[in-house]
Order: structure tokens, then C-alpha cells, then sequence
């Protein structure tokens, strides 16, 4: 073997050992009405774990999801995207009918179930869940007040090392 084999397989290992644990902690939401985004999320039945004011510029409020170790933040001087730009964030659900059914409950406007087949090598929507029942296959969709995007994804059992 090289040399300059050894140091690319050296380097190949080094990059898929981290050498410090990050985790996930925090997205920040871009929210137009404080008092309105907070009243959704927690009509959600998340967690309120702070709402702390400095002034007229800012305020910061963060909740997190049941079950879940990352939280939102949101708030004054939190962010300068635009409210309702955030797109694309995921909800794990082990079940997504129930998932579904307690939103609905709490009046949410949640999408049915679909999933999407890439058989015209573009992805196509489909109405109703992954025919072969898979996990990270089927999703339902709903948006907070200002238009932030959510995905509820169904995942029964977890790929290796997930």
C-alpha cells in the first residue's frame, strides 16, 4: 500500500469516527406573532421550557415536541428569515394514523397520508400510506399559523445505528 493510500484510508476513518458528541439541540421558527405561535405549539401539547423577554427586541421562546430531545425557538430578534419560511421540518410518529387523529383533535388542518414513488424518475405524491407498510415511507403534512411546514413521518422500526 502507498503512502498516499494509507493517509486517504486514515483520513476515511477519522472522518467516520466524530471525535466530539453534537447533538441537535434547537431549530429556530420564524413566527410573525409571538403570542399566536405559542398558543398553537402548546395547543400542540408541547412543552413550554422557556419564554424570556429583554426589552422590546427580543424575546425568545422555546418548546419541544412529547417525546422529543430538540426543541424550537422562536421569537423577536430570534431570527431575520421571514415568518413562515421554514419548510421541511420532521416529526418522527411510530404511528401516523393516531398521529393524525390527535391533531385533527386539536384542530389542526393535517394532510391524509401519502407517499411518494419516484417511477417517471421524479418524485410523484400519492394519496395514502406506503403500500408495503415500510418505515420513513409515509408522511402527512400541516403548517403553524404563519405557514412553517411540518412533516409527520412514519417510522415503525429505526434503520442500523438510528
Amino acid at each position: 500500500m502507498s503512502t498516499s493510500q494509507a493517509g486517504q484510508e486514515a483520513a476515511a476513518s477519522d472522518a467516520e469516527t466524530p471525535a466530539t458528541t453534537m447533538k441537535f439541540e434547537v431549530a429556530a421558527l420564524p413566527v410573525a406573532d409571538v403570542d399566536r405561535a405559542l398558543r398553537f405549539y402548546q395547543g400542540l401539547g408541547w412543552r413550554l421550557d422557556a419564554d424570556y423577554e429583554a426589552g422590546p427586541e427580543f424575546r425568545i421562546v422555546q418548546l419541544t415536541p412529547p417525546g422529543s430531545e430538540c426543541s424550537i425557538h422562536f421569537g423577536r430578534g430570534v431570527t431575520p428569515a421571514a415568518p413562515g419560511s421554514a419548510h421541511g421540518l420532521y416529526l418522527v410518529v411510530q404511528d401516523i394514523e393516531q398521529a393524525r387523529a390527535d391533531l385533527l383533535g386539536r384542530g389542526v388542518d393535517v394532510s391524509e397520508a401519502y407517499h411518494n414513488t419516484y417511477d417517471t424518475g421524479a418524485q410523484v405524491r400519492v394519496d395514502g400510506p406506503a403500500p408495503d407498510g415500510r418505515s420513513y415511507a409515509t408522511y402527512a403534512s400541516f403548517s403553524d399559523p404563519d405557514g412553517n411546514g411540518w412533516l409527520l413521518q412514519e417510522v415503525k422500526e429505526r434503520l442500523p445505528g438510528r
